[in-house]
């Protein structure tokens, strides 16, 4: 009897058949849409590093035909044949995926299967449908890998993007035009398919190597019996199709692209893209700086409240009123569905973040137990800061308590409602506190930095400055406001998020040391001059720590 998997579950292929030669097939069914079935011959590192082991339309076999495809047959919309004593050394990982040609989104799909067949008889299933997946254009079914020995693990991970998409995530080369599809070869290149003749002589070996003097050879390659099974048929008249799932609705406004660029006032930060606001931090932050309603100063168009929702919209989140026209529990949650738009860190709304582990294919360092949901095969590790690291951690306040997220997966983080902000950096440098940080890409180079005072406890305040290529997402209490500096720029030091590295850091002359010190006092403790050229910023929270 067949085992029926679930989403992640592994198992050795010694455990569910003795066989090696067998039998893939794969059904998947969407009405109007076309999908390209492939599987991916991938080394150690999990890259396509010889292309001879993408198996898909126009290259149905591998060199030595351990991999071969062999078209729709037996109910399946694709089949493989795998002999897995015959794969060379080099490649560690069979990944059979599917994608969609042309436009669709992977939650229309009917319900589908990937499954193993060995010796005419099915011994692992694998059952998804399109309620599994969003607006994904491909899907990692199931993958053969080698640990110690060959073992099977059903997939089921959407992934952003088409073929081409696919084809780069493994390391691969697209090409600039790709020929007709071609049939796979005629005659005797592909095996014909016969089912067990009962207990007469087993199917054909297909040129394996004589069986051991055993009482009973293992299960050799055979398609699953053709009775039981309608004739092959069209991929979009599946039976178990009954009707296409309802479009998906506009994005949620937390997808929505930023308002049009506003010219720059005080010049551009290094590093930042021409044509946006000074003092914006790349990718967010975008029209701060002045209460609802109030004109943009400068002279420019007042731009959309935080979000990018003009004035008057509903909350972020809550369905516009164009869609409330459906009923039932699909139109009710669709305005929560996640956003997927291809990019790495991915906002799904004010205080949610999505991490794409599998673009840039560099790991996360996030803080512990910010982690609140992942998908894929993500691997979580403590991230220590070193003994020297602590020592300056403990002295400075700014230790950071983290978490190391690799894998190929996507990781969703949060902490304690709190607004989360991705700022890109492209060879620059920002200095956060340590306590507003929630995340940030490996690559990023970070160091506590010194800010000089005197009249400070201490003799000095700290912060964080991190420089480099990738995101570090900063958490703030609240909408945060963006400011360019200028020479009569001052900030509450409890209250201050970040600031551009280049600006110049002082402390005030009205500078106090504790709240409440003798009656008639403001209660202001430490306040921060910046200074800085042209283009430089800070960002400060409607909150004081």
């Amino acid at each position: 009897m067949a085992r029926e998997f679930q989403r992640g579950h592994k198992a050795k292929i010694s455990d569910l058949t003795p066989g090696t030669d067998l039998y893939v097939g794969v059904q998947i069914a969407a009405p109007g849409l076309t999908f390209d079935i492939s599987c991916f011959g991938l080394d150690a590192n999990e890259q396509l590093s010889d292309d001879r082991y993408f198996i898909f339309f126009n290259q149905p076999k591998s060199p030595e035909e351990s991999v071969q495809l062999l078209g729709a047959q037996s109910g399946d919309t694709e089949s493989f044949r795998v002999t897995l004593d015959r794969i060379p050394a080099n490649i560690h990982r069979l990944s059979f995926t599917a994608t969609i040609d042309g436009a669709g989104q992977m939650s229309q799909v009917g319900p589908g299967y990937i499954r193993i067949v060995a010796g005419g008889e099915e011994v692992v299933r694998y059952a998804f449908n399109g309620s599994e997946f969003s607006t994904e254009r491909a899907v990692m079914l199931g993958d053969f890998y080698l640990k110690d020995v060959w073992r099977f693990a059903a997939v089921g991970q959407g992934f952003d993007g088409g073929l081409d998409a696919l084809l780069k995530n493994f390391g691969g080369e697209v090409a600039e035009e790709e020929p007709a599809a071609a049939q796979p070869p005629a005659g005797g290149a592909v095996p014909s398919f016969a089912p067990p003749s009962g207990g007469a002589a087993p199917a054909p070996s297909f040129g394996a190597p004589p069986a051991p003097q055993a009482p009973a050879p293992p299960p050799s390659f055979g398609a699953p019996p053709q009775a039981p099974a309608p004739a092959p048929h069209p991929m979009h008249g599946a039976p178990t199709v009954t009707a296409p799932m309802a479009p998906a609705p506009a994005p949620s406004p937390y997808a929505q692209p930023p308002g049009p660029p506003q010219q720059p006032q005080f010049g551009q930060i290094p590093g930042q893209p021409p044509g946006q606001v000074p003092g914006q931090i790349p990718g967010q932050f975008p029209g701060q700086g002045q209460p609802p309603g109030a004109p943009s100063p400068y002279g420019q168009p007042t731009p959309p409240p935080y979000g990018g929702q003009p004035q008057g919209a509903p909350p972020p989140g809550m369905p516009q009123a164009g869609q409330q026209a459906g009923a039932g529990l699909q139109a009710a949650l669709q305005p929560y569905r996640e956003a997927a738009t291809g990019q790495r860190w991915t906002p799904q709304n004010q205080q949610l973040m999505r991490v794409d582990l599998a673009m840039g294919g560099t790991p996360v360092l996030a803080r512990q137990g910010s982690m609140v949901m992942y998908q894929g095969k993500v691997e979580f590790g403590y991230k220590s800061a070193g003994f020297a690291g602590r020592i300056v951690g403990n002295a400075t306040g700014q230790e950071m308590q983290l978490m190391r997220c690799s894998g190929r997966g996507q990781v969703f983080l949060a902490e304690e409602g709190s607004h989360l902000h991705p700022i890109e950096l492209q060879g620059d440098a920002v200095c956060v506190s340590a306590e507003n940080v929630l995340a940030f890409d490996e690559t990023l180079q970070y160091e506590v930095r010194r800010i000089e005072g005197h009249g400070i406890p201490g003799g000095a305040l700290f912060t964080m400055q991190f420089q480099g290529t990738g995101t570090v997402v900063v958490k703030t209490h609240g909408v945060p406001v963006v400011l360019p500096v200028t020479p009569t720029t001052f900030a509450d030091c409890n209250a201050v998020v970040a600031w551009s590295a280049a600006s110049q850091v002082i402390l005030s002359s009205q500078v106090r040391l504790r709240r409440n010190a003798y009656p008639g006092h403001s209660g202001e403790t430490v306040n921060l001059q910046f200074r800085g050229a042209p283009g430089n910023f800070i960002v400060v929270q409607p909150y004081e720590v």
